[in-house]
């Protein structure tokens, strides 16, 4: 057996993926069953019932449980593990074409469509395999937008969904989470940032669904992110975020470079 993060494998003391046999320990094994999102967001919620993350429109989720009006399983697009409602959900997972390309329609930026096939409304659409070039300017469409731990869509995305929104769209692996961020690109000194930078603060417990705080630069001076304290998605002094996650006791900030 192999050490294993149980963030990302399908697997509990009872039950895990057929995937995993041999590689990880559980009483019995199962395939994977291949759903997609057909509500414009879900929550995914931990065993706790703590919202952790969102299935967006069109993602593929890989059920393994069935527990009465709900699903365990993975998101396929970013590898969250955790309960979705199955009336969210369908069997089978139809190929998109199309990535939902900016906010405000009825499907959330980032959504995955077919418009042949599905209700994409009057919504702005990139052909997949087309990307954004400028992280920056991504994340500078999503500012104003509310800030909400564990979302990733136009009513309440947190900090890490945030820097995930943007890589996404620019085509880019896109981690769930601060830690998975924070191992991208590479690093580069406090004098070197520059725009397009990630800016990212581990912390030594996290909590339900995040392990640190995520930014982007805007310049060597300023981030983008979406702020707890000011319940949005803002610009603001680098210096300034940097006192504010230290007081409440994340690490020293992180500078990738992609």
């Amino acid at each position: 057996m192999i050490d294993v993060d149980t963030r990302t494998l399908l697997m509990r003391p009872d039950l895990a993926e057929a995937a995993l046999e041999g590689i990880a320990p559980a009483r019995a094994y199962r395939p994977t069953a291949a759903m997609q999102g057909v509500a414009a967001v879900a929550d995914v919620r931990d065993d706790d019932g703590n919202r952790i993350s969102q299935l967006l429109f069109g993602e593929a989720f890989d059920g393994l449980v069935h527990e009465g009006p709900r699903h365990w399983g993975r998101c396929r697009r970013d590898g969250v593990i955790g309960w979705v409602t199955a009336d969210a959900l369908r069997s089978g997972v139809s190929l998109p074409t199309h990535r939902v390309s900016a906010p405000g329609g009825v499907l959330p930026f980032n959504a995955l469509v077919d418009p042949v096939r599905d209700p994409v409304g009057d919504v702005a659409l990139m052909p997949l395999g087309q990307f954004e070039g400028d992280l920056v300017a991504v994340a500078e469409t999503l500012a104003g937008l509310p800030h909400a731990l564990g979302g990733r869509a136009e009513a309440g995305m947190d900090c890490a969904a945030l820097v995930q929104a943007c890589l996404i769209a620019c085509g880019r692996a896109a981690p769930r989470h601060t830690d998975g961020q924070a191992e991208l690109g590479r690093a580069v000194a406090t004098a070197e940032l520059q725009r397009g930078d990630l800016v990212l603060w581990r912390h030594p417990a996290g909590g339900p669904g995040w392990t640190g705080h995520s930014a982007i630069a805007l310049d060597a001076d300023t981030v983008i992110h979406a702020s707890g304290r000011a319940s949005a998605v803002c610009r603001q002094p680098l210096a300034e975020v940097d006192t504010n996650q230290r007081a409440e006791g994340f690490d020293a900030p992180i500078f990738r470079r992609l």
